[in-house]
């Protein structure tokens, strides 16, 4: 759920990057987080935070972000998190989705991580509903990543085994791409961006009209 800080006139719009262990989460957002830096260096509100665990980081920065305007005349600030997403860190997934509004679910392309996937979506699910939340409760979009690892000789999942695994039913925005070389990697996450925000205006103004969001600061 968005949180409206009204002493600072903003509202924080949080987007969760989920999916399988090493599938390149952390490398979207270190990836954004860089560009972002050249672009818009003083609309930057933090540092790139990193939470270090065994293997994998989970990481967090925030934004203001050009071209997505403003809600009810508060300025708009999107929170960016990823989840580690080793078995063993269950926990601190669930932690990360607390108050999510979006999700950015990042596949890996490799043949051998077809089970994993599945396995991360069905734990995405399951973590959601600890929330009493359901994947039609969030705005959410897809990235097949590694895409990049076919030119090297690897075998990877077609388009349409990614499609039928995991997004068969939701028909949601999905892009092939390659968090290493940034490939659809701002495209995933402007899509992502705009879902979520038409989502928390919804639910700000309810279907009463009444505004149904967390107020904070």
């Amino acid at each position: 759920m968005a949180i409206i800080n009204l002493r600072e006139g903003i509202i924080q719009v949080k987007i969760v990057y989920y999916g399988p262990g090493r599938s390149g989460k952390t490398t979207n957002l270190i990836y954004t987080y860089n560009k972002l830096k050249e672009r818009i260096k003083n609309k930057l509100s933090s540092k790139l935070i990193t939470i270090n665990t065994k293997g994998e980081r989970t990481l967090f920065f925030d934004f203001f972000p050009i071209g997505l305007g403003k809600i009810k005349g508060l300025d708009l600030k999107l929170q960016l998190y990823t989840t580690p997403g080793q078995i063993i860190y269950n926990s601190t997934r669930k932690l990360v989705l607390k108050g999510v509004d979006g999700i950015v679910f990042v596949a890996d392309s490799l043949s051998s991580r077809r089970e994993a996937n599945i396995e991360s979506f069905k734990n995405l699910q399951e973590n959601l509903s600890y929330y009493n939340l359901s994947l039609s409760d969030v705005a959410m979009v897809f990235q097949w990543n590694k895409r990049d690892l076919a030119e090297e000789g690897i075998p990877i999942l077609d388009i349409e085994v990614l499609e039928k695994d995991l997004n068969s039913e939701l028909n949601l925005p999905s892009f092939p791409a390659s968090a290493l070389h940034g490939d659809n990697v701002f495209k995933t996450l402007n899509i992502a961006a705009k879902i979520t925000v038409k989502s928390v205006i919804r639910k700000l103004l309810g279907s009463n009209g009444d505004e149904k969001m967390a107020i904070g600061g």
